[in-house]
């Protein structure tokens, strides 16, 4: 049986990649910043017993040593996977926004020390990075993205706002991951995912709106990857995911086409992008190599539209 770690697994990707894990036959332990946290993902997997399911504490990510007890395990993990990394727009000091980017680069390249020293049965570590780490823009919109695209934003530029800072702290995690493994040459391969946004049903606990993950916010704002870890082709790679192209329309008449009881609350024209500047172009895309090499089959906007407003409607 393949034992995996998986960090973060209190979040909103994080969960889906649970469930995808324990489907597949996996033996999982999931870290959280909280025991309460851990807790609330067992009693929603009660079916699994610890052998299948456990989580450990780690509090505070961006301490040194912080996953070293996280990474021992027996039976011993063959796996990792790291979710766990800081994602929202709301740093806005030079303090908040270098301590978004220590915890990103800090995380990221803790848990990686941490295997390479007490975990040597790891073969393979996949780190969901972000489109966020491959957008320029400096390039023009009508630039295709794909694998071998980097975002070349500066320290300086880090500092210059609260979305610079995340792309950054993006950005210079991944780099670091990568150059660890050419530097370091630990006993593991890496691969990346590099999603832009991730909409779906919401299955972590959730106990308001308030609480929501970022990519799923946009919708509340209407109102107001086992391939990875399975493939040899994919070790050393980075992987662009994504479905293509959408709009905040297209999401506002989906929900109004299929849920007429929110019609009258959808937002139309200007209302649906405040302060934003008119487009001259939409961004192209690559994603061959994750249909591919990973054999990824993506669902359509709509199913993505439709899985939010369902696993939070109640909440509304």
């Amino acid at each position: 049986m393949t034992r995996v770690l998986l960090t973060g697994g209190s979040g909103f990707i994080a969960a889906h990649i649970l469930e995808s894990l324990l489907e597949h036959g996996y033996s999982v332990v999931t870290t959280v910043r909280s025991a309460q946290k851990g807790q609330q993902i067992l009693d929603s997997h009660k079916q699994y017993g610890k052998d299948k399911l456990n989580y450990v504490v780690v509090e505070d990510i961006e301490k040194p040593g912080a996953f070293d007890s996280a990474v021992v395990s027996d039976p011993p993990f063959d796996a990792a996977v790291h979710c766990a990394s800081p994602y929202h727009f709301n740093a806005k000091t030079r303090d908040e926004i270098h301590q978004l980017i220590s915890t990103a680069i800090n995380g990221t390249t803790g848990i990686l020390k941490a295997i390479k020293a007490h975990a040597p049965t790891v073969k393979r570590v996949v780190i969901t990075s972000s489109y966020a780490a491959m957008v320029d823009y400096g390039k023009p919109l009508t630039h295709v993205y794909s694998e071998v695209d980097w975002n070349p934003i500066t320290e300086e530029q880090a500092y210059s706002s609260a979305p610079f800072a995340y792309l950054a702290s993006k950005t210079f995690s991944e780099k670091a991951a990568w150059d660890f493994v050419k530097d370091e040459k630990p006993g593991f391969d890496l691969t990346t995912i590099n999603p832009p946004m991730v909409y779906g049903p919401v299955i972590h606990a959730l106990s308001s709106l308030d609480s929501i993950n970022t990519s799923n916010a946009r919708f509340t704002w209407l109102w107001h990857t086992s391939g990875a870890l399975e493939k040899p082709e994919a070790a050393g790679q980075r992987f662009l995911v994504t479905a293509g192209n959408y709009s905040n329309a297209e999401a506002a008449q989906i929900i109004g086409e299929e849920y007429p009881e929110y019609k009258d609350k959808m937002p139309v024209g200007e209302a649906l992008k405040p302060g934003e500047r008119p487009a001259t172009g939409v961004n192209g895309y690559d994603n061959r190599k994750s249909i591919e090499v990973l054999g990824l089959k993506y669902r359509t906007f709509k199913e993505s539209v439709v899985g939010v407003v369902d696993s939070i409607k109640g909440l509304l």
